[in-house]
């Protein structure tokens, strides 16, 4: 059964500092408590209703909450779009965007560029597409050869934009990435998916599974580190 969501679903809230922002409001029937939620990638603020939540208890929240949401805002680090100029840190090289010169009409790698064709209206989603192919190859690549040396088949390997989750693996063997690891260092990109493909052996975080990964990919607090430390910059990309 659906939920009735409220009529109207965005309202203005203003913060401490003055600016004022818009809000959207959501019921869920598995939400037990008001909740705010915050999008890294684009800073969209969501207020969460439970299924019964008085609307006006569920404002009254939002506005009690306004300088922690202003204080999560101003923390985002800067948005990075992809434009001409753009300098991005693929694999941790460089690789600037740029408009090619000479009529292409293929985006292409050329030494540290990615060679982008086409208006400001195709710029963005030429990039994006480039770099989910991009890494689609190098995650199926790792995920391959590490898949073989736990001896368990990946059914199905999904590249995709999830809001918090890195890497994700399924009881039936499918797996799904963050196109935006390609993004991160190659030592971090090596240990998500050996966590995933460990998963495919033991489908738990137990001692076991921890185990595992080491012998799929070593030592591996630093880049777990990275990625807290890194992982909403990562979502700023695009």
């Amino acid at each position: 059964m659906s939920i009735a969501q409220p009529a109207d679903p965005i309202r203005t809230l203003a913060l401490p500092g003055g600016a004022e922002i818009d809000i959207a409001l959501r019921r869920s029937a598995r939400a037990r408590h008001l909740l705010i939620r915050i999008d890294d990638s684009n800073g969209e603020v969501e207020l969460v209703l439970p299924k019964r939540a008085a609307l006006r208890d569920g404002i009254a929240f939002a506005h009690a909450k306004a300088g922690w949401i202003e204080k999560r805002l101003d923390a985002l680090p800067p948005a990075v779009p992809f434009r001409d100029g753009t300098v991005l840190p693929l694999l941790g090289e460089p690789l600037a965007l740029r408009k090619p010169v000479n009529g292409a009409r293929r985006t292409r790698r050329v030494d540290g560029a990615l060679m982008v064709p086409g208006g400001e209206a195709e710029f963005a989603g030429r990039v994006r597409r480039w770099l989910i192919a991009e890494a689609r190859r190098e995650i199926g690549r790792r995920a391959e050869e590490l898949a073989r040396r736990v001896e368990r088949p990946i059914e199905r390997l999904a590249i995709r934009d999830p809001a918090t989750r890195w890497g994700s693996c399924s009881a039936a063997g499918g797996l799904s990435f963050s196109w935006r690891l390609i993004l991160a260092p190659p030592a971090v990109l090596d240990y998500v998916v050996a966590h995933e493909i460990a998963h495919l052996r033991e489908l738990n975080h137990s001692a076991r599974f921890w185990s595992l990964v080491a012998g799929l990919v070593g030592e591996h607090e630093a880049e777990r580190a990275w990625l807290r430390r890194n992982g909403t910059r990562l979502r700023r990309y695009g």
